[in-house]
């Protein structure tokens, strides 16, 4: 039999004394805030980027029409995002998109990047 204890440190975790020892996987699903930085980051890359597991909520749909905007191609199989930035050649973003995806420092009509 298994004995369960949870320390409280720094960091917590979750210790598991005798019995039989654990063995598999564990499946960690996709981080909103990394997915929008990989799929920015994915202008800066030639040709095709794809990320897998990418939660499809708000702010990920919203950096969606951010890139298509730009003239990159965004094609979605499930939780994978496939951007491909053969054709992206644009520099602007409208200023309500922009403001959607989190960019509401400037006070135009449109942001440059």
């Amino acid at each position: 039999m298994a004995t369960l204890a949870i320390e409280s440190t720094v960091m917590d975790r979750l210790v598991v004394v005798g019995g039989t020892p654990l063995r598999g996987t564990v499946r960690i699903g996709g981080a909103k805030n990394s997915a929008l930085k990989l799929m920015a980051a994915a202008l800066l890359a030639q040709g095709r980027t794809v990320l897998e597991d990418v939660p499809r909520i708000l702010d990920v749909q919203t950096m969606d029409e951010v890139l298509e905007h730009l003239g990159a191609s965004v094609q979605w199989d499930g939780s994978a995002v496939s951007i491909d930035t053969t054709g992206a050649n644009g520099v602007d973003t409208p200023y309500e998109l922009a403001c959607r995806a989190g960019a509401t420092s400037g006070r135009g009509r449109s942001i440059s990047i």
